[in-house]
């Protein structure tokens, strides 16, 4: 009996050690990279579109929430048939800047889905992919190409290896204060480029992203955890940081000797 108890302790005592976000490395999966440049297919993410348009509130402060609390069955039945549609969407056949859109829309509107399928929550990391595994991240939960994917897959093992581009951490939502905005508009192959880079300036130039204060660089832990996407070092993500800053912020980052990182993991909801 004291030795049962003694084991839980340390597996309570791990759980609490365990980091806030343990940031997997970009490794493209091959299964993934096929595409036909030749296609003229388009993918219908009108029905996201609406979704976003519906329950996305943009906050005086900056943060966008979601209105979780609030979505009307119908609307929930429509999230879930949209999922359904891209899942049934041979991706590979597509072109590249349309898989793009595809994925990211995908990542984003599935997470919806797992929070809804929650709610409520005070934090989307309450949502366990196991007991060791705080948030949904390593649970297969959507099928593309009769292939069971997580949201870790889609994110380190497609978006950011396959496409080599920092600006995908602004497009993509984890429900969380901490994170880039979840924007009220779906990605098309139009769009992304623009709502990419408008994306990351919002962040940038939003304290939750960094400030500056007497040469410290309070910033996102995003750009600790992704430390190798924005330069592998802390003068890259300066670097990073300064492309998108505007000027004031801009000027100030010239002047940073530290940085320290931290993340708000409350979830984006309106009622909180």
């Amino acid at each position: 009996m004291a030795g049962m108890k003694r084991l839980l302790l340390i597996l309570a005592m791990a759980l609490v050690a365990l980091p806030a976000h343990a940031a997997p490395k970009a490794e493209l999966w091959d299964r993934w990279v096929g595409s036909n440049e030749t296609s003229t297919r388009s993918v219908d993410h009108s029905p996201w579109d609406r979704f976003l348009a519906a329950y996305v509130v943009a906050g005086d402060d900056g943060i966008n929430r979601v209105r979780y609390g609030d979505v009307a069955p119908a609307d929930r039945a429509a999230l879930d048939n949209y999922i359904a549609g891209l899942s049934a969407i041979p991706v590979t056949t597509l072109r590249r800047d349309e898989q793009r859109a595809f994925w990211i829309n995908l990542y984003n509107a599935v997470t919806v889905q797992v929070v809804l399928a929650f709610y409520p929550v005070d934090s989307i990391r309450d949502i366990r992919s196991g007991i060791f595994s705080p948030g949904p991240w390593g649970k297969e939960l959507v099928t593309v190409e009769d292939v069971a994917l997580t949201l870790d897959d889609i994110e380190h093992r497609i978006l950011r290896p396959g496409w080599r581009d920092p600006r995908i951490h602004y497009a993509l939502n984890c429900a969380s204060i901490g994170c880039p905005n979840l924007l009220p508009s779906a990605f098309t192959v139009d769009n992304t480029d623009a709502l990419m880079t408008r994306a990351a300036r919002e962040y940038v130039n939003h304290p939750r992203g960094v400030s500056v204060e007497n040469g410290t660089a309070m910033a996102s832990s995003i750009y600790d955890w992704f430390a190798e996407d924005f330069g592998g070092t802390e003068s890259g993500v300066n670097a990073h940081l300064s492309q998108f800053a505007d000027p004031a912020l801009a000027e100030s980052l010239k002047a940073v000797n530290e940085y320290r990182y931290s993340y708000d993991w409350n979830l984006n909801d309106t009622n909180q």
